[in-house]
C-alpha cells in the first residue's frame, strides 16, 4: 500500500500533467569534466561566423565557474534540445548555401550540426546561461565523420546537446570522439581535448 506521503506526491505529478518520471528525472550523473589541452586552431566555419559576428567572438565571460546543475537547469537543457531539434530541419551547407562549412544561425528553419549548436547556445544564453559554460565543440563520430555538439559545462560534469538526439546525455556516453570546443574565457579561442580521452562507450542513437 502507497504510504500518505507517496500517495500526495503522486497526485500532485498527475495534478501537474507529468508523468513520474518527470518528477522523478534528472541528469544522469556524468563522467566530470573533459579535461582540455592548450589553444588550438579554430574551425574555418567558426572563424567565418567570427568575420560576420564579431561581437560574439570576443566575449570574456566573468566567472570561469561551472554552472550549477538544478532541476531548473535541467529542464531548460532537456527543454531547448528537443525544441531546437524538432524546429530546424537538417540540411547540408552545400545544398543551402552552394559551399561548405558555413556556420550561421538557422533563422530560415534550415541547418546542418553546427547550426543546432549556435541556436541551442543562443536560446540557453538568452536564459541566464553564462557562455563560459555553452561551448560549441568538434567531435568524430565511431562512423569517422566529423560532427559539432554543444557542451554544457557543469558542477556535476559536461553534458551534451545534439541534434541527433533528443537526449541530453554526459559526454562520456555520447560515444564520441572529442576533438576541440570553445575555450570558458573567450568566446573567439579554441582548446584541444587531450588525446587518450577517445571515448568510444555507447552507439550513437
Amino acid at each position: 500500500m502507497i504510504s500518505s506521503p507517496m500517495a500526495r506526491t503522486l497526485r500532485l505529478c498527475a495534478v501537474a500533467g507529468l508523468a513520474i518520471s518527470g518528477c522523478w528525472a534528472g541528469p544522469a550523473s556524468a563522467a566530470g569534466a573533459m579535461a582540455t589541452g592548450g589553444m588550438t586552431s579554430q574551425p574555418i566555419g567558426h572563424y567565418d561566423f567570427c568575420k560576420s559576428n564579431p561581437g560574439e567572438c570576443s566575449i570574456r565571460p566573468r566567472s570561469l565557474a561551472p554552472a550549477r546543475m538544478t532541476d531548473a537547469l535541467w529542464r531548460k537543457l532537456t527543454s531547448v534540445t528537443a525544441k531546437v531539434n524538432a524546429a530546424v530541419k537538417p540540411m547540408s551547407d552545400y545544398d543551402i548555401y552552394g559551399r561548405d562549412e558555413v556556420w550561421a544561425y538557422p533563422d530560415s528553419g534550415l541547418g546542418d550540426c553546427e547550426d543546432y549548436v549556435l541556436e541551442k547556445r543562443r536560446d540557453l544564453y538568452r536564459m541566464g546561461v553564462s557562455l563560459a559554460d555553452l561551448l560549441m565543440t568538434v567531435v568524430r563520430k565511431p562512423d569517422g565523420e566529423g560532427h559539432a555538439v554543444l557542451t554544457v559545462r557543469t558542477d556535476k560534469g559536461d553534458y551534451v546537446l545534439d541534434n541527433l538526439t533528443d537526449k541530453v546525455r554526459s559526454w562520456d556516453e555520447t560515444g564520441y570522439r572529442f576533438l576541440k570546443r570553445q575555450a570558458i574565457d573567450n568566446t573567439g579561442r579554441w582548446v584541444s581535448i587531450r588525446d587518450g580521452q577517445q571515448v568510444l562507450v555507447g552507439a550513437v542513437q
